[in-house]
């Protein structure tokens, strides 16, 4: 029998063989439709991911003046809601966050914490959170709830949710106006765990005030849960309804004050020289111009204005406000050129943030809309603010709070300098997901913090490199594949699914930001492609800007807009803890000779291990440990026959001639299915990837076998060689396995 003949045979061997591990373990459906498993599409939301023709959504204007007193640190305010009801339903009573109560003596979380005692235990926060001993009283003080005629309206507390009950079913398509007075004590950020808050400097005795969740906000209603007046427990973040907002801040008269909308009074809040300063950064868009100098700053914070000032700020359309105010703050702003808008970037921090935050900050604002921009909507805003906060990051519409310190001596490492610049572009970032496109954070994580993860790395990669113009090139591990390895390969007692609601997630970080976002650079990188990757996720955006978006709105979308089958990503990554642990199981050796041999005495065989001999001139030789016999059955030889009836065997004969043949063998460990990208490096040094989509494991979850045919011989094979996937294991990527000296193994060989 002819090499080619014996090859044939078991070429038809191999196909009535490729399930040989199914039968031995159950089969997981890795590959089977989400279906039923996603909502039902209907009039509101479609099968595609798009908004249905009868999509609607609630709005809430408000009217609200605050006064922060600088010397208590209390808070007062008093607003007007409007609320329009846009649903097809009728409303018997309102449901209003009361975020602040997070803090009150009662509140769940306190009461639900768990915790050990450690000697590493931070003592502040230790007592102020295991032992509930801190000195701060929180929570809102309600001191009135009425209607637009001045009425008592009936109301009730939960917790940190207040249920207003109407008189009058509230129709739908009508609105309805009431207030709500009320004052909370502003807290400590440096030591009460929030994400507002006071910062107090004793060198020179001021406050920096970045107020957050500060007012009673109205709960969303929707057409998936109604209202969504889950708990604010402290860890999911926010559902909030858009709408406009009028904003008077009172204030010291010698602070300066930022916040989201635009100021509407410059001239009388501001001195000459800052608001002709102010206009000239409107159409500075080489540098930014300092509008409230550090020589200004440090006079402020040397005096005491016994004067109060109103700021006025508008914002429309947006689903929340911030604040930050300060005698101490530095003001600079750049114009940004994003489609037919120049909206400002602009940066508040105090002299202990520079000489980093002048550099840095206003730069990572501009970058962080132009790229953001491209990728999803333009920026529709007239400005994105970036404030000083000596501790964590926060987001708002068109304002964020974000750490970055240097040292004293204005000395910083280039850890800090990624660190700030990472959470300057990752907070203005949250402008896009979930402030314009408006995801449930008290639900779903992912869905903005993940998202935005993904952008972020990617305007790094884009802004942040020497080969783009930057001084330094930043690492961009965090939030890929292989950044998230560690976490994947873990105990998964301690793993959730990234589709698990925020407050019963663990590892929080890598959950909700490092998983998220591995799955979109692979799926941009290696699944999709850029190209269509990009394509869909900006109809996505588009699609779901202004408006409310829900889990099985991104995952239909994605689809629609790309034509590709993506429930098997969504499963593994999303709804399964499984990681990527692919082995190259056993590598098989194939060559045609001209001459009639026998195959029992010259099929090669390569098992795990050494990939050690050459290749002879005019036979086929060993590529690995040593020769397996195969013996042909009669069976086999009936294959054979059927098979060569309908092919031209001189022609393969022809074709095949001089050709390597190479079947592998692959092992799904990790459970979690994925490309194979495979590189092959050739004798003569030259190499060749091969990339191999998921779909490969459709039919055997577990081990899968491919054939690969080369001119030239192989000398290695390596799987997923730019550890692209999330192989958490790349010790078994490689044929021949590579040998790992220990230290003791070193020491012997010298």
């Amino acid at each position: 029998m002819s090499r080619l003949n014996y090859f044939c045979a078991l070429a038809c061997l191999l196909i009535a063989g490729t399930a040989w591990a199914q039968e031995e373990e159950p089969w997981k459906k890795k590959f089977e439709q989400l279906g039923t498993e996603l909502p039902t599409p209907n009039t509101y939301r479609t099968g595609s991911g798009a908004p249905g023709h009868e999509y609607w959504q609630q709005r809430a204007d408000y009217v609200i003046d605050i006064e922060i007193n600088d010397e208590t640190q209390l808070l007062t305010g008093s607003e007007t809601i409007t609320y329009f009801n846009q649903s097809p339903d009728d409303l018997q009573y309102l449901w209003v966050q009361l975020d602040q109560n997070v803090r009150a003596q009662d509140n769940m979380n306190a009461q639900t914490e768990t915790g050990r005692i450690s000697r590493d235990s931070i003592p502040s926060k230790f007592v102020a959170g295991m032992l509930g001993a801190s000195d701060y009283v929180g929570g809102y003080k309600i001191a009135a709830v009425k209607d637009a005629s001045g009425a008592t309206m009936s109301h009730s507390i939960n917790r940190t949710m207040m249920r207003i009950d109407l008189k009058e079913t509230l129709k739908s398509g009508a609105s309805i106006t009431f207030s709500i007075d009320w004052s909370y004590n502003i807290y400590d950020r440096m030591t009460e765990d929030g994400r507002g808050g006071y910062e107090y400097f004793p060198e020179d005795k001021n406050y920096a005030y970045t107020l957050a969740q500060w007012f009673p906000r109205m709960a969303v209603y929707d057409d998936v849960n109604g209202w969504q007046n889950k708990q604010f427990i402290g860890r999911g973040e926010f559902a909030l309804t858009f709408g406009n907002y009028k904003v008077n801040i009172t204030v010291p008269s010698d602070h300066i004050v930022g916040a989201t909308g635009v100021l509407q009074n410059p001239k009388k809040v501001l001195s000459k020289g800052q608001y002709e300063r102010y206009m000239k950064a409107k159409t500075s868009f080489d540098a930014p111009v300092i509008i409230a100098t550090q020589d200004e700053a440090e006079t402020r914070e040397k005096k005491r204005s016994k004067k109060k000032s109103t700021w006025v700020f508008h914002a429309d359309n947006v689903r929340d406000f911030a604040i930050a105010s300060s005698r101490k703050y530095i003001w600079d702003a750049q114009a940004v050129s994003v489609g037919d808008k120049t909206p400002l970037a602009m940066s508040f921090y105090p002299k202990e943030g520079n000489p980093l935050w002048e550099k840095e900050s206003t730069k990572a604002v501009k970058n962080t809309l132009e790229v953001y921009s491209e990728r999803t909507i333009e920026y529709p805003y007239p400005v994105a603010i970036s404030v000083h906060a000596a501790n964590q990051g926060m987001e708002y519409p068109m304002i964020c709070f974000n750490y970055g310190r240097p040292n004293k001596d204005g000395t910083y490492s280039q850890r800090k300098l990624e660190g700030m610049v990472g959470v300057i572009v990752h907070e203005v970032g949250h402008n896009f997901f979930p402030m314009i496109i408006n995801s449930d954070e008290r639900q779903w994580t992912w869905m903005d913090e993940g998202l935005n993860t993904f952008l972020e790395h990617e305007t790094v990669r884009q802004r942040y490199t020497t080969e783009t113009g930057y001084d330094v090139t930043f690492n961009t591990t965090w939030g890929t594949p292989k950044g998230t390895t560690a976490y994947m390969k873990g105990n998964k007692k301690y793993i959730r699914p990234i589709m698990t609601n925020s407050e019963q997630i663990m590892q929080f970080g890598y959950n909700g930001y490092g998983k998220p976002s591995a799955a979109l650079v692979l799926l941009r990188e290696t699944v999709m492609g850029p190209e269509l990757f990009d394509a869909a996720f900006k109809e996505y955006a588009q699609r779901w800007a202004f408006k409310h978006p829900k889990p099985a709105d991104f995952f239909r979308t994605m689809e629609d807009a790309s034509a590709v089958d993506l429930d098997w990503f969504w499963r593994g990554w999303f709804f399964g803890v499984d990681h990527v642990d692919v082995e190259v199981d056993e590598v098989k050796y194939y060559r045609l000779r001209r001459n009639e041999t026998d195959p029992e005495k010259n099929v090669t065989v390569a098992t795990k291990g050494d990939l050690k001999s050459s290749q002879g001139k005019g036979k086929a030789t060993d590529f690995s440990n040593g020769y397996k016999e195969i013996t042909l059955t009669d069976t086999d030889a009936r294959f054979y026959g059927e098979y060569l009836s309908r092919v031209d065997d001189e022609a393969i004969r022809k074709r095949l001639y001089n050709k390597h043949m190479y079947e592998i063998a692959f092992n799904n460990n990790g459970g979690l299915v994925t490309p194979l990208i495979v590189e092959f490096t050739f004798k003569d040094g030259s190499k060749q990837v091969e990339r191999i989509p998921a779909e490969i494991w459709r039919k055997n979850e577990y081990k899968v076998s491919k054939i690969f045919t080369f001119d030239k011989a192989v000398d290695k094979v390596v799987l997923d060689p730019n550890e692209e996937t999330g192989d958490t294991d790349v010790t078994n990527n490689v044929f021949p396995k590579e040998k790992d000296n220990s230290k003791f193994d070193e020491f012997k060989e010298k």
